[in-house]
Formats: structure tokens, sequence, C-alpha cells
């Protein structure tokens, strides 16, 4: 690195540091420090148990015990032992603390707002910072089953067909392709997984499955700023684990020319070609791959 790039990655650190007030005593103006409010706002948001606070938040256990204490000399937190395992601590707000939160939470989007209102070019602005934001947290990205009806599945599956229509030569029509039903893609037949990044969905992929030995790979998908992560690749295995778990032991897929980035990964994942399977009008490549 040359250090002029050096400095430019210093100055954005201590723009970031002044903009969220990371030196404040009294962050928004509610009285404590940044710290004592995101472990607020953690428990808020609805994460009650101490060590997964702790590990979230980045803390050591000095420091998350002596925010934890002050918030409970504030009235805001009470902890008590986990029901299932004493050696363990889960945290709770009190009524003061759920209105403490509230306050943090609209004073946050009212500065989010801010922001965004003298930014001269929002969409990019809002790009660049998801971008910063899954690079630095792109160790914390958790792929996980879920409904592929659900609202952050099917924002996930709208900006994937979103994308097809703006890069296939002759756009796209979700009614025409081979969509697949939600039950296959959900157990006992398949499955649905969506990738988030700190509660945000960044990518997704189906199972489809007809109960028998051979599945397909449908509707992968990854958000621009979080690719070159590997994130395509980590859901491709996740597909494969769970396939297995289902006694599936063919997995088929396919894509198209328009997407070169997705034949690259198949042909690097072992996935061979075959003759088409499906009379879908716009694959023009075809995969599969043993297990």
């Amino acid at each position: 690195m040359t250090p002029a790039e050096i400095a430019r990655v210093r100055r954005f650190a201590r723009a970031v540091t002044a903009e969220v007030g990371a030196l404040d005593s009294s962050f928004l103006g509610r009285g404590r420090p940044l710290g004592a409010a995101r472990v607020l706002n953690a428990i808020g948001a609805g994460r009650t148990e101490v060590g997964a606070i702790r590990t979230y938040l980045g803390l050591d256990s000095g420091l998350m015990s002596r925010l934890l204490r002050g918030l409970e000399e504030e009235g805001l937190v009470a902890t008590a032992p986990h029901p299932a395992d004493a050696r363990r601590r889960i945290a709770s707000l009190t009524e003061a603390g759920r209105s403490e939160f509230a306050a943090y939470e609209a004073l946050s989007d009212a500065r989010a707002v801010a922001l965004l209102e003298r930014a001269p070019q929002m969409d990019a602005l809002l790009h660049a910072m998801d971008r910063v934001a899954l690079v630095l947290g792109h160790d914390a990205i958790a792929i996980t089953e879920t409904d592929p009806t659900g609202a952050a599945s099917r924002a996930c599956l709208d900006a994937y067909y979103a994308e097809l229509a703006s890069r296939f030569a002759g756009g796209f029509d979700v009614a025409r392709s081979c969509d697949p039903e939600v039950a296959a893609m959900m157990r006992p037949r398949g499955v649905f997984l969506l990738a988030s990044g700190d509660g945000l969905p960044v990518g997704c992929v189906g199972l489809k499955g007809s109960g028998g030995a051979v599945a397909e790979i449908k509707r992968l998908w990854i958000d621009p700023a979080a690719r070159g992560l590997g994130l395509a690749k980590r859901l491709m295995q996740a597909a494969e684990v769970a396939a297995r778990d289902l006694g599936i032991r063919t997995l088929r897929l396919d894509t198209n020319s328009a997407l070169p980035e997705a034949l690259t990964l198949y042909r690097r994942s072992g996935w061979v070609e075959i003759d088409r399977f499906n009379d879908d009008p716009y694959p023009d490549h075809f995969f599969e791959k043993a297990l």
C-alpha cells in the first residue's frame, strides 16, 4: 500500500469516528457514551444472552461487565441467570430501558436521514456504505434456512429478477421462467437459504426438490455490495450440505451466458455441463454435480 492510500483509509476512519460520535461522552445527547448505547441497542433489538452480545459487539468480558453494570445502575437493564444454564446470563430491558431504546432509535433514524439528505448522490453513498460494512463484517455474515415467501427472501428474489431483466438481452419475465413452487424449496423436499449481514439480507439460494434423489439449485443471488467476498461459494456449499441431509444425491442447475461469473463459479466447483433438462426459455447452459 502506498502512503497516499493509507492516508485515505485513516481519513475515512476519522470521518466515521466523528460522524457516529464515537468519542462523545454523551452519545446522541442521552447522557452515556457510545459503548453503553450499543449494548442497550443490542438488547432492545432482541439479543439477550450476555455472551452473544459481547461477541456481537466485539467487547472483552471486563468492558462488557462494566457497561452492563452501568446500565443496571441506571435502571435500564436487568440481568438474570439463563434458565437452562446458570453459568450464563441473560439481559432484558426494563420499562425505562425500553423508553430509552425507543429514544435512541428515533435519534439514530433522524441522524441517518440528515446524512442522506446532504449527500449529492444518495444511492452511491448507500452502496459505498453497504460495501464497507460488508467488507468489515464479512466474517459475521450468517447463512440460515428460511421461508422463501418471507419479506427478506422476497427482497432478494425481487432484486435477482430485476438484475436478470437488466442483464438479459431480451429482459426477464419470471412468469415465463420455471419458477419453483414454495413447497419445493422447503423441507422435506428442499430448502431456501438466506445470507444476512447484521440483520439485512445480502444473498440467497434455493434448493428445489421433489422428494427424490435429484434436485436443482435455483435463484443464486448476491447483493452487488457483497460480491467478491466468497459468499456465492458459501451459499452453494451450504445448499450441498442441506441436499445431503435430505438424501439428495445429484444436483442440477441452469444458467445463462449473460452471467459469466456464475459460469466461472460452477466450473471451478466441480459442476459438469450436461444436455438441456428443462424447457425454461432463459438458460443456455446446464450443469450437474454428484454428491
